[in-house]
């Protein structure tokens, strides 16, 4: 797992202790905001000018497409010569690569429906500068129908710039449509701010009798969930948002890097394959009322004990299908069994 992921906190104890983005020597640091962009009309680009030169940009997007489709795509500092290579999947397809492009291709996204994307950059002045990012979205509203997911990788051949402005491009039929928003965030091991975007919310242990929650906590626009859950037996878990049990979650999912699979019309957001060792998992959610909330999340369980045997890992996306109310309350729900006291719930959030 990148440094950029373990960040607020600093190391892995069963407790997850929270460090504020752990930056050196006991200073205070971790993930600030260096800009936003929200568009108030539809447009081509979302750009965000005048960033502080930081090693790390996590970069949260919030793209709501117009009637047509939208083609997402990274440019740096105002470069559009072809100075820019990529590789993505969509749906865990075969990888489609670009070469000497005038961008990082970043993936289409279907006509009126919401997305969402977080993206990692890698902004060492005298190296190329690398991304990576993950997307999901909603591919058509209801629970009915899984959303969609595209994994990015990309670079910007320039070894002798620090990035300082990071642009959105449109190249499709559609645009932007107004509120979609672009926000970026830095971080740097020198850091010693005191005004961390994410925000906690909610941190609370397994009791060894079932499944645990968080309780009611203050809605954010973007969540971040973090979980370490020790199973007693092999379980199914998945996650359900404000108390709401009924079947209006999906998701798509990639195990182990095999072909995708879809759950449709289920009663949770499901988090893992069937297991019984420890699993640690990383979701992020984007989190309007208005709109289906759609969450990218990754995980890794323990599988057998001992390195003689390997980890899983798991990729998916998945949705809520409800419009009206943004996520309040998360709830850990096992098909059976318990979680040890060591489980963990964590939530960070920001507006």
């Amino acid at each position: 797992m990148s440094l950029p992921y373990l960040q607020p906190y600093l190391g892995l104890s069963n407790g997850l202790n929270t460090l504020h983005g752990g930056a050196g020597a006991g200073g205070i640091g971790g993930w600030v905001e260096l800009g936003r962009t929200t568009l108030g009309s539809a447009g081509d680009n979302i750009t965000v000018s005048s960033l502080s030169n930081k090693r790390y940009y996590m970069i949260l997007q919030d793209i709501r497409a117009s009637v047509n489709t939208t083609q997402g795509n990274w440019r740096f500092n105002s470069d559009t010569g072809t100075n820019y290579a990529g590789r993505r999947n969509y749906n865990g397809g075969t990888d489609y690569t670009t070469t000497s492009s005038t961008y990082i291709e970043s993936g289409g996204y279907d006509a009126g429906v919401p997305a969402f994307q977080i993206s990692y950059v890698a902004n060492y002045t005298s190296k190329e500068k690398l991304l990576q990012g993950h997307a999901g979205w909603s591919d058509a509203t209801g629970a009915a129908t899984a959303p969609n997911r595209q994994e990015i990788t990309g670079k910007w051949a320039n070894t002798s710039n620090a990035i300082n402005e990071i642009i959105s491009h449109n190249a499709g039929a559609g645009d932007y449509a107004s509120g979609s928003e672009l926000v970026v965030l830095g971080w740097d091991p020198a850091d010693s701010h005191t005004n961390n975007f994410w925000e906690e919310l909610a941190s609370v242990n397994g009791d060894g009798t079932g499944g645990f929650g968080t309780g009611s906590f203050t809605a954010k626009k973007y969540l971040w969930i973090q979980m370490w859950l020790d199973p007693s037996t092999n379980q199914f878990p998945k996650l359900q948002f404000n108390s709401d049990g009924a079947n209006n979650y999906s998701s798509r999912k990639s195990v182990n890097g095999a072909a995708d699979a879809t759950t449709t019309s289920f009663s949770g957001f499901d988090l893992v394959n069937s297991t019984s060792t420890p699993s640690f998992i990383n979701i992020f959610i984007i989190n309007n009322s208005s709109n289906e909330k759609l969450g990218i999340a990754h995980s890794v369980d323990q599988n057998t004990a001992g390195a003689a045997n390997a980890p899983n890992r798991d990729e998916r996306v998945g949705k809520w299908a409800n419009t009206s109310n943004q996520i309040t309350s998360i709830d850990v729900v096992p098909d059976t069994g318990n979680y040890s006291t060591s489980s963990i719930l964590k939530v960070w959030g920001a507006n």
